[in-house]
């Protein structure tokens, strides 16, 4: 894999959602090795901010040698703000693909939990999932199980629902179940043989314990803020039952053994 930095030329950039940013990138290399669950690291071109940006990735087309980007703004001068101001046409310094992703075909009934900014890497794990289904003469997408999490505005709804039974958790009920998505899971009787989440860490901790309480095999993705992306300042570990071979104490790099984990691999810090 590339763990160079490598030139992404921008094809679109619109906003779906208030602060909620899309951007696709043609980068053949990256788009070629890329996998549901893995993220890439985007510079700014902005001196004042040296170090990249870890986006996860929402998309890919491979024949096209291009990735989709969504992403959230924080803030007015920040990093992502930047991006957000980048045109069609324009080239970024891109490295990637970064992580390890989702290990596919763990089960005959996956349930995909994404909340906030955790849903864009759901959308690629469903659709290699229905694709997996409907290869081996399965249901497609009815195979695949997704439920979205959301504060108020919605986002990429559209196209989890052609890939997944979509369902919506929104905290104020406007839409959806109201709550998270385990009041979703609980309220609509989900069910799965293996989870895939990914979302904020609180999010992370009860999906953990509904799956232990289950014994649902579970996989999490993993929010950490990052500096290097590639595993070197260890200024994104979490907890974790096993030594790590790199810091020798009960760590794991997110960037670099994750961001996916097995969820009893997670001690939390």
């Amino acid at each position: 894999m590339s763990r160079q930095k490598t030139q992404g030329k921008i094809l679109e950039q619109t906003e779906i959602s208030p602060r909620i940013y899309s951007m696709w990138i043609r980068v053949q290399d990256i788009a070629r090795e890329a996998k549901a669950g893995q993220f890439v690291s985007l510079f700014t071109g902005d001196g004042s901010k040296l170090l990249p940006r870890p986006i996860s990735i929402c998309e890919i087309d491979r024949e096209a040698g291009k990735i989709r980007l969504v992403y959230r703004v924080t803030g007015k001068r920040t990093g992502t703000a930047i991006l957000s101001e980048k045109q069609a046409g324009q080239y970024v310094e891109i490295m990637g693909p970064l992580g390890n992703g989702f290990p596919p075909g763990r089960g005959r009934r996956p349930l995909l939990l994404g909340g906030g900014i955790g849903i864009p890497p759901m959308l690629q794990l469903a659709k290699d999932l229905k694709e997996a289904a409907e290869f081996e003469e399965k249901t497609g997408k009815e195979a695949v199980t997704v439920v979205a999490g959301y504060r108020d505005r919605l986002f990429l709804t559209e196209e989890l629902s052609a890939c997944s039974r979509l369902y919506l958790a929104t905290e104020d009920g406007s839409v959806g179940s109201k709550g998270t998505i385990l009041d979703a899971v609980r309220e609509k009787g989900l069910e799965g043989d293996v989870i895939y989440a990914c979302g904020p860490t609180p999010m992370l901790q009860a999906v953990q314990t509904y799956a232990r309480e289950r014994g649902i095999l579970c996989y999490l993705s993993l929010e950490e803020r990052m500096a290097c992306g590639i595993g070197a300042c260890l200024a994104c570990v979490c907890g974790s039952r096993e030594v790590d071979e790199h810091s020798r104490v009960k760590n794991k790099r997110v960037c670099k053994e994750g961001p996916v984990f097995e969820a009893s691999e997670v001690e939390w810090l």
